[in-house]
């Protein structure tokens, strides 16, 4: 795609996800997964995406709009896991269209209820146990600083359980060769490796950091459940809360990151950024291939030819 024979819109977000042996990279108006098969070849499958906003206006309200981003990031995630799996295993390149949206929404579901259960529930039933067992008179403000440190705590303690798995090591290389690729368009330099290389692995706007913005917002908006309420009304409050979250660590997110040279939002997406050095590793030169490539695939849903060729 060479940048003389095509024009993008400089202003567009690129982001991405890593998956096995591989990354997703997604476009304004298209996503492509390249992987690396056993035999060193790449295996690609790409498709347009279109935007719910373009159909629905009003999906672009700010908040709003952050619950649909994330739910479609959610389904395209899963889409590129289930190609990648196959990619890893097969010879010859397979087509993620081969996934069903059915087995695809029911791993949405399953991981969606693992989170909920893990990040959810079971802080709030070990805080609950805490006040009843320890601590009678805790106040409602003692009650979700407990609730909210816990979240907090297990979710550093799963990225560090899992980040000593050999394979979610090696994912993780791929996310720092994700972020490295995504700052190289940023700059607006020619997607090489040699351009790659030398940026940096962690990014303001990583899934990463999006998650402690929910992990810290939660506390607030929680806070106004009445901690005396039943376990089940605080419970189901977390749920019917949870889009409500999710656009707020959007907005958040999507702010901080456009104004990153602002003292006071430098230091908001700083736990972010130090959280990514455990979400992120130092790639090879392969693996920043990997990642050009399912770029370069992705822009192809978004290049225009310019005005001479169409003049």
């Amino acid at each position: 795609m060479p940048s003389e024979a095509y024009a993008l819109n400089p202003d567009m977000l690129v982001g991405g996800q890593a998956v096995l042996e591989g990354v997703m990279m997604r476009s304004a108006r298209g996503y492509a997964v390249a992987v690396r098969r056993p035999d060193g070849t790449l295996a690609v499958d790409r498709d347009a995406v279109a935007s719910p906003a373009d159909r629905h206006r009003w999906l672009k309200i700010p908040v709003l709009r952050g619950s649909v981003v994330l739910l479609q990031s959610l389904l395209l995630g899963f889409r590129a896991l289930a190609f990648a799996a196959r990619a890893a295993e097969e010879p010859k390149e397979g087509s993620a269209k081969d996934s069903s949206s059915a087995s695809i929404v029911a791993s949405l579901v399953v991981a969606l209820a693992f989170g909920i259960g893990l990040f959810l529930l079971l802080p709030l039933a070990l805080t609950n146990l805490l006040r009843a067992q320890l601590a009678p008179g805790m106040g409602g403000l003692a009650f979700n600083a407990v609730d909210g440190g816990l979240r907090v705590g297990l979710f550093f303690a799963y990225l560090l359980a899992i980040s000593r798995l050999p394979d979610i090591r090696r994912v993780f290389e791929y996310h720092g060769a994700e972020h490295k690729v995504v700052y190289t368009f940023e700059a607006g330099e020619e997607l090489t490796v040699e351009n790659a290389r030398g940026k940096s692995r962690l990014h303001p706007r990583c899934g990463t950091s999006f998650l402690m913005f929910v992990l810290a917002l939660s506390i607030g908006l929680f806070a106004l459940i009445p901690s005396a309420a039943p376990f089940l009304v605080k419970f189901a409050s977390r749920i019917v809360f949870l889009p409500l979250l999710a656009g707020l660590a959007y907005e958040t997110i999507r702010f901080s990151s456009r104004h990153v040279g602002n003292p006071l939002l430098r230091a908001l997406i700083a736990p972010g950024l130090w959280l990514q050095r455990i979400t992120t590793r130092e790639p090879v030169d392969d693996q920043i291939e990997v990642a050009l490539a399912a770029l370069r695939e992705a822009l192809t849903f978004d290049v225009a030819p310019p005005l001479s060729a169409v003049l």
